[in-house]
């Protein structure tokens, strides 16, 4: 498949020219970079949480990078294969934390719970109809939304496809402090979409033994981004023109590769 564009909003800003030459000096000390949800115009963003902001928000990115209207990917033709390790930690943490007071968690909130909320939202949002994955984890898994959005292109079941990531730790930050050996430090906050089209070259997922360049740069410049690291390797790749990249991704101990073949 051919990637068109990428958005990107980090607790860096938005785009890759605004990440730091080194998250870790950039953070200061700081443990978690949180991210600034826009403001979107609908009324429904009113009730939406943060997560659910931020994924529109990177697919309102990736459209204008690649000079796109909502129109232009709305309907069947579009795939949307959405990943994310934490970002379904805060509504759930609201949730229970609400449901232990008098009042009660209230309806409102159980939707959100759901790891399936931010891309209902992007699915409402952009009119989306056509194939639709959601996987949970870290880099590996966005490793493997990006095949399978390969194959879907191939096999002509979408004539286009999405691949979202989105990450936030601020509601959560104080339960990754008590684990800070499993996580690497600065948690950076962070929202990436990739836009792809079908054609050449086509997309190999393998086991890999240690991190690609290109991740290694992604995460010195980035900070931690679980889900979201890959494709700000992608981001990079495109920014600096790199044609011939591969991309790791990592998760609990595995890793895993994607590379042109």
């Amino acid at each position: 498949m051919k990637l068109t564009a990428v958005g990107l909003l980090t607790g860096w800003g938005e785009g890759v020219t605004a990440l730091p030459a080194d998250a870790g000096l950039a953070a200061a000390g700081r443990d978690v970079i949180p991210a600034s949800a826009p403001g979107l115009a609908a009324e429904r963003f009113r009730r939406a949480t943060r997560e659910c902001v931020l994924g529109v928000a990177a697919v309102q990115a990736t459209l204008r990078q690649a000079n796109l209207g909502p129109t232009d990917i709305a309907g069947e033709g579009t795939a949307l294969i959405y990943v994310t390790a934490a970002a379904y930690g805060a509504s759930n943490r609201a949730f229970i934390e609400a449901a232990s007071t008098r009042e009660g968690a209230g309806a409102l909130h159980f939707p959100y719970t759901a790891p399936s909320a931010v891309a209902a939202e992007v699915a409402i949002e952009f009119g989306l109809t056509g194939p639709y994955v959601i996987l949970i984890g870290g880099g590996t898994a966005t490793v493997e939304a990006l095949g399978q959005a390969d194959r879907l292109l191939a096999d002509g079941a979408a004539q286009r496809a999405l691949v979202l990531a989105v990450e936030t730790f601020a509601e959560c930050a104080d339960l990754y402090a008590r684990a800070r050996r499993r996580a690497g430090r600065p948690l950076v906050e962070a929202a990436a979409c990739a836009l792809f089209h079908p054609g050449p070259p086509a997309l190999r997922a393998r086991p890999a033994t240690g991190a690609s360049a290109l991740g290694d740069v992604a995460r010195r410049r980035a900070g931690e981004t679980f889900a979201c690291a890959p494709l700000i390797g992608l981001a990079l790749a495109r920014e600096t023109g790199d044609d011939s990249w591969s991309l790791t991704g990592r998760w609990r101990g595995r890793r895993v590769a994607l590379a042109k073949r």
